[in-house]
């Protein structure tokens, strides 16, 4: 556990870097895993992204299982399961498994965004009704009826979620908007708000969860509001080593937002990018979700971001094309914690 002023975790995507193989990124992340528990991170989450040739993370229970096997403190979790893409019973038991396998070292962060394409999706969900359906907070519903049991006139009342005798790891519901910040309230779980991208500003986010906030006595549910925000954050030994650093990562998301995904360019190959006018317009924007700097100079940034949202908990996602870079970047933004 970490001893900073404000619990610091990892989310990762198991970047796939320019050079390098998707078998490569996901050993990468077993790798940064191991690094961050030495360093005293509290959780390392994975995502769930289908279809992306800059992200291999695109099966969290598995990662979350290797992550799991190959650490021994660290909390390991989903950031997150995308529960239109799962059968509810399917997560449950997943994650009962999970939390026999390994006590109290579980997280389970639900979403509800496809995390993909529209063609992707439909190849996951295999039907038109459930591409377009609005239903997260019934297949919520579905889930926590497979542990804390159905009425007895549903139809799933005699299914249960096997093992039965742990409960549901801690859930989370992820959110980019105010959407996910209400759910998270009105169903009383932790809240984790997307920092790192989100369409609002966290603090209303985080206001908005707080106030409508509703216990519900369930041990896998916090007793009062809980919430952590996720950052995207690149650290350096110099400021100008970051900023090559961030402009790589830059060049990655306006190509993804150009609808031209590609492996996670290398700081060499942004330098020698032919930037359009446009494309800096849009660096410009984006900036507002990274923060780069030195270990202290992140640090503080990030810790202001927290303070100025109210959120309990910070999540740093780092997209660096040299793994070792990346790893180094979460050693010194620990060590600007501690200092």
């Amino acid at each position: 556990m970490t001893d900073t002023a404000i619990p610091l975790s990892v989310l990762d995507l198991s970047p796939i870097s320019a050079g390098r193989t998707a078998s490569d990124a996901l050993r990468e992340t077993i790798a940064l895993a191991q690094e961050t528990e030495s360093l005293g991170y509290e959780r390392f989450w994975v995502a769930e992204h289908h279809n992306l040739p800059s992200v291999a993370s695109s099966s969290p229970v598995v990662m979350i299982t290797a992550v799991a096997a190959a650490t021994e403190r660290i909390r390991v979790g989903a950031g997150g399961i995308m529960l239109p893409n799962h059968a509810p019973l399917q997560v449950a038991e997943t994650f009962r498994v999970l939390e026999a396998l390994y006590p109290g070292r579980i997280d389970l962060g639900l979403g509800r965004a496809p995390g993909t394409d529209q063609l992707t999706a439909f190849a996951l969900r295999r039907s038109k009704e459930a591409l377009i359906a609005d239903d997260f907070p019934q297949q919520f519903a579905e889930l926590r009826a497979y542990v804390d049991g159905f009425p007895d006139d549903h139809p799933f009342a005699p299914i249960s979620a096997q093992p039965t005798d742990v409960p549901l790891p801690p859930v989370w519901i992820l959110g980019s908007s105010m959407y996910g910040a209400q759910a998270a309230g009105l169903l009383g779980t932790n809240f984790a708000f997307a920092g790192h991208f989100g369409s609002v500003d966290p603090r209303e986010a985080f206001d908005a969860y707080r106030a409508s906030f509703q216990p519900n006595g369930r041990p896998d549910c916090p007793s009062e509001p809980h919430s952590m925000l996720a950052v995207s954050a690149i650290a350096a030994e110099t400021p100008e080593r970051a900023t090559e650093l961030d402009l790589a990562a830059s060049l990655s998301t306006v190509r993804l937002r150009q609808n031209r995904p590609g492996p996670l360019p290398s700081p060499e190959e942004a330098l020698a990018h032919e930037w359009t006018p446009e494309e800096h317009g849009l660096v410009e924007r984006l900036g507002r979700f990274v923060t780069s700097g030195t270990g202290p100079e992140v640090y503080a940034g990030i810790t202001a971001r927290a303070t100025a949202s109210g959120a309990d908990e910070l999540m740093i996602t780092t997209m660096v094309h040299d793994a070792a870079e990346r790893r180094a970047s979460y050693r010194l933004i620990m060590a600007a914690a501690r200092a």
